[in-house]
């Protein structure tokens, strides 16, 4: 099994049973380390330096995480501001995202129809997340899938676990 780092953000997590769903199948599997980004950082100080050389020890990251007001939680941009580096584009740099398996796995309490151009939104969720898209995409990394979970607040356990399902499946393509 390829050893996965999941990058988790939700600044509201006590509120979203889906999120914990999930994360529970993280927990239970050894080859996933979690790193809950609103536990370990509850000051917003992120630990660059370490992050970076922690990235280098995963051959597959995941990315989950709500949308929050139109975007991504602020200590994920905030993360993604100081770790991911610059230099790693450079000639004979060590990249750790290069050629890496990407996974984004987004919740959101919006119906799928409102992420339309013709929606309430106005913008797909891609569009939403496409900061980190982006971001991925130069520094090389393998964007594999991007799972979005539509009405999240609302599934039922029976729905939530029906996601999961699928999830997992996808990552064992």
């Amino acid at each position: 099994m390829k050893k996965t780092l999941v990058v988790f953000a939700h600044p509201y997590l006590e509120h979203s049973t889906s999120n914990v769903e999930l994360i529970n199948f993280y927990v239970r599997h050894q080859h996933f380390t979690l790193r809950d980004l609103y536990e370990e950082y509850p000051d917003f100080h992120i630990a660059a330096f370490r992050e970076r050389k922690r990235l280098q020890q995963y051959d597959r990251f995941i990315f989950q995480f709500p949308i929050i007001w139109f975007g991504i939680p602020p200590l994920l941009k905030l993360w993604i501001d100081e770790v991911f580096d610059r230099n790693w584009v450079k000639e004979g740099e060590n990249n750790p995202l290069k050629n890496k398996e990407v996974y984004i796995v987004v919740t959101t309490g919006g119906k799928e129809r409102s992420f339309t151009k013709d929606g309430s939104y106005k913008y797909t969720i891609e569009e939403i997340i496409s900061g980190l898209i982006v971001s991925l995409n130069v520094f090389g990394a393998n964007i594999k899938d991007i799972t979005i979970v539509y009405e999240a607040n609302k599934l039922s356990k029976k729905e939530i676990i029906l996601q999961k399902k699928k999830f997992v499946e996808i990552l064992n393509q």
